[in-house]
C-alpha cells in the first residue's frame, strides 16, 4: 500500500444538516420542527422531567432522611502534613490554609495521629485526637485546641 493508494472510508464523511436554507435543501419552511404545537414555537420545550401533566417520576418516588444544617465539616490533618513546616513554627488555621492543608474556607480542622513528626512546633485546631496529641508533645510541641 502506497500513500496514494490511502482514500476516505465511503460514507465516512457525512454533512452536517443544514437547517432553515431553503426547499431545495430538504429542511426549509418549517425547518425540520413540524406545524404548530409546543415544540414548533421559538423558545418552546418542555422544563426537564416534565411527562405530559402526568406525575413526574420525581414526585411519585418517595423521600426519604433529610439534610442536618447544623452538621460540622472538618478537614482532617494528619501528623505527617505537619513534617513540612520548619522545627518551632507557630501554626493556626490560617497557616494551614496557606500551605493548602485546608482546603474549604469555612472548614473546622481536626489533627490525626498517622505518621511521626521529628521537631516540635506549637499548632491551634479545632479537634485532634489523643494520640496525636501525645505524639506532638513527644517531641516537646503544643497541641491548643481552639
Amino acid at each position: 500500500m502506497r500513500i496514494h493508494d490511502l482514500a476516505p472510508l465511503k460514507n465516512g464523511r457525512k454533512k452536517r444538516k443544514r437547517i432553515g436554507r431553503g426547499p431545495g435543501s430538504g429542511h426549509g419552511k418549517t425547518s425540520c420542527r413540524g406545524h404548530k404545537g409546543q415544540k414548533s414555537r421559538s423558545g418552546g420545550s418542555v422544563r426537564p422531567g416534565f411527562e405530559g401533566g402526568q406525575m413526574p417520576l420525581q414526585r411519585r418516588l418517595p423521600k426519604r432522611g433529610f439534610t442536618n444544617v447544623f452538621k460540622e465539616h472538618y478537614s482532617l490533618i494528619n501528623v505527617i502534613d505537619l513534617q513540612r513546616f520548619e522545627q518551632g513554627s507557630n501554626l493556626d488555621i490560617q497557616a494551614l490554609k496557606k500551605a493548602g492543608l485546608v482546603k474549604r474556607l469555612n472548614d473546622r480542622v481536626k489533627l490525626l495521629a498517622n505518621g511521626e513528626i521529628s521537631h516540635p512546633l506549637a499548632i491551634k485546631v479545632h479537634k485532634a485526637s489523643r494520640k496525636a496529641i501525645e505524639k506532638i508533645e513527644a517531641v516537646g510541641g503544643k497541641v491548643k485546641i481552639v
